[in-house]
């Protein structure tokens, strides 16, 4: 570990070094390269050096011990160097953490795809109101929400919903809400004060750039047609929704919130981009299964992950086994709690096996 800390320490010299030369800053695109890898080593390299630095005053305090023969200095020298030994084990514990394998798709946006499952109408409006409390926590860290489209159904439910969340980071919070997603609650419409349970699947994919996935033109087959459901100020009234079907896949994508076909070709394209890079990436994850298996909330799209249980006011995540009595909150987008201690929770996974490694 120590040897990798020393050559991300000289790189990082090295990347310092060669930011200061003219020719690097006359090179936009080469520049633009060298900063963002000095600010992806950053944390890495300030918490290398605390760490060396808290090796020394340890190895200093140590002796000062051997030679000091006045006892009150003594003891103050002992609390120096037990502090010194702590701060160094909670410095490794950070290292190991900083040091795990980059998702690379992490610092994007994402495209999140909800479905309604089992249990019809009820089904629909949960749908619905996991599309809000997705739009609500988006909001609460400022990045922006673009509806792709929605299939709506008239008593305010959705069967289903796909919407863009553009914000750095947005996939490494939002990529743990993959899976099935179960309900528990009396409907509206149940006379008889029932329990229902009823599902909606949700898939989170990375925003995937033009130069992540080629789309051939001659693939694809292009329909407008007449935008359905809610509208207004011309949706409605022009040939402006875009349906896109993937001759390769068989994928089809359909766009109809803007007034602008062109606008809607865009978002549809957006779209079928990251369902293909997100076949591509189930690929790579098919192949490592041993990996796969380690990590949380990367699992098949038909795991259930979590169940709202409404009459019980409680969310529990099976994946981490964890219960919170706050439903009210969690569907207002408050789901920090949750994403916080799955990722805390995946990092212990993958610590794990790099230690067994």
């Amino acid at each position: 570990m120590f040897d990798r800390l020393e050559d991300l320490l000289r790189r990082y010299e090295e990347i310092m070094n060669e930011l200061n030369e003219p020719s690097v800053t006359a090179d936009q695109e080469r520049f633009r390269a060298l900063m963002k890898e000095q600010s992806d080593l950053t944390p890495l390299v300030e918490s290398y050096r605390e760490y060396k630095k808290a090796k020394q005053d340890e190895q200093d305090s140590l002796s000062m011990l051997e030679e000091e023969k006045d006892e009150e200095m003594r003891e103050l020298l002992k609390e120096e160097h037990a502090e010194a030994r702590q701060r160094i084990g909670e410095l490794e514990e950070k290292l190991k953490l900083l040091l795990l394998p980059k998702d690379p798709n992490d610092e994007k946006s994402v495209v999140v795809e909800i479905r309604a499952g089992a249990g019809g109408d009820e089904a629909a409006l949960f749908a619905a109101e996991m599309y809000r409390l997705y739009v609500k926590y988006a909001e609460g860290r400022r990045w922006k929400v673009e509806t792709v489209g929605a299939d709506e159904i008239g008593i305010g439910g959705m069967k289903e919903v796909s919407f863009m969340i553009n914000g750095k980071g947005a996939y490494s919070r939002l990529k743990y809400e993959s899976g099935v997603h179960r309900v528990q609650r009396v409907p509206e419409t149940e006379s008889g004060g029932r329990i229902h349970t009823s599902t909606v699947t949700v898939a989170v994919m990375p925003e995937a750039e033009e130069v992540d996935v080629v789309i051939d033109e001659k693939d694809v087959r292009i329909d407008v047609m007449r935008a359905s459901g809610n509208g207004g100020q011309c949706v409605n009234t022009t040939d402006s929704a875009v349906r896109l079907t993937h001759y390769p896949t068989g994928i089809v994508v359909y766009s109809q919130t803007e007034k602008s076909q062109l606008q809607n070709k865009a978002k549809a394209y957006a779209l079928l981009r990251a369902k293909l890079y997100d076949m591509e990436q189930q690929k790579a994850h098919d192949a490592e299964a041993q990996l796969r298996r380690s990590q949380i909330g990367t699992g098949d799209r038909s795991e259930k992950i979590r169940t709202y249980n409404f009459p019980q006011g409680r969310v529990t995540d099976h994946r981490i086994k964890l219960t919170l009595y706050r439903i009210d909150d969690i569907m207002n987008g408050d789901i920090d709690e949750l994403l916080d201690s799955l990722i805390a929770a995946d990092q212990a996974a993958k610590l794990t096996r790099m230690n067994e490694n």
